[in-house]
């Protein structure tokens, strides 16, 4: 188990960044290895995506994992600044590993929305051991709702050339990525977490368990990258088939078949969950947080 204690000065210990910088990390590459994974790159095709491959996710997780540790250290320096300072500290970090990413996979867009999501829990890990507060999926939910107040506020404004984000909330009142942080992620928290862990500790294999997980996201998330590629009508037709899939189930290998023929019928509908996949890396690491994830005092 790690042992996480911090020394008398404002340093974070090397032995801690280290394990969540690679925890993040792994997590990303978690999820681009699971396979098949309906509408989304991984080791059988490239999903609904012309555009990347999986050689293109190995690349962009290695260049921004680099950063991770940036992340880390500016919660944790900046534990005493109020909640809701603590994300324009972390802005320049989040726009130098985009462009790092950019530069690693040749500009193409890999993991923009993980950066999001993992910068986020890992500023609020940062200010947990600042704090000496205990290093828990609830205890980053927190901060990371705490930092992110009034990000959704921001897809009302007016635009005369508005993102897909903006165009998805006033449409459907899709918050996306902006909502999901707002709420500290807890459709991750309250669902897939719990969901996930109950897969493991019945004994279902472990990629099985991560695959039966991205379905369940699946199935409830409004997801706007299905949306701004499907419409209304994609996504609901997403979530039935998620929902059925999950209805039937899948126990083992032998099931994988049914994920294979979702698979083919997201690629031919150019359909792909990325909001889902990003939600599925925060619950693979969460789920790996120690037992003993605590301070000492």
């Amino acid at each position: 188990m790690l042992q996480q204690k911090i020394s008398q000065e404002r340093t974070l210990n090397d032995d801690v960044v280290n394990h969540y910088s690679q925890l993040a990390w792994q997590a990303m590459l978690a999820e681009v290895n699971l396979t098949p994974k309906p509408g989304l790159v991984d080791k059988c095709n490239t999903g609904a995506h012309k555009d990347m491959a999986l050689t293109d996710f190995h690349l962009s997780a290695n260049a921004i994992a680099k950063f991770f540790p940036l992340f880390l250290h500016a919660g944790y320096e900046h534990y005493q600044l109020p909640i809701n300072q603590l994300l324009r500290q972390i802005r320049g970090i989040g726009i130098d590993c985009e462009k790092a990413m950019f530069r690693a996979t040749q500009g193409v867009n890999t993991h923009k929305g993980s950066i999001f999501s993992l910068g986020l829990v890992l500023t609020a890990v940062g200010r947990l051991f600042g704090l000496q507060q205990r290093v828990t999926p609830s205890a980053i939910s927190q901060v990371v709702s705490g930092m992110c107040q009034g990000l959704t506020a921001e897809l009302q404004q007016p635009a005369e050339h508005p993102t897909a984000g903006q165009r998805l909330f006033q449409e459907y009142g899709f918050t996306g990525a902006r909502g999901e942080a707002e709420q500290g992620y807890q459709l991750v928290i309250a669902h897939a977490l719990p969901h996930y862990l109950k897969q493991l500790a019945e004994g279902k294999q472990a990629d099985i368990a991560l695959l039966d997980t991205l379905i369940f996201l699946m199935s409830l998330n409004d997801d706007t990258n299905i949306a701004n590629r499907g419409g209304m009508a994609g996504l609901q037709w997403v979530k039935q088939q998620a929902t059925s899939l999950l209805q039937q189930g899948i126990q083992d290998e032998q099931d994988l078949s049914k994920v294979q023929q979702f698979d083919l019928q997201c690629i031919e509908k150019n359909l792909s969950p990325g909001g889902s996949a990003d939600l599925l890396i925060l619950t693979w690491f969460f789920a790996r947080l120690p037992a003993n994830a605590y301070l000492a005092s």
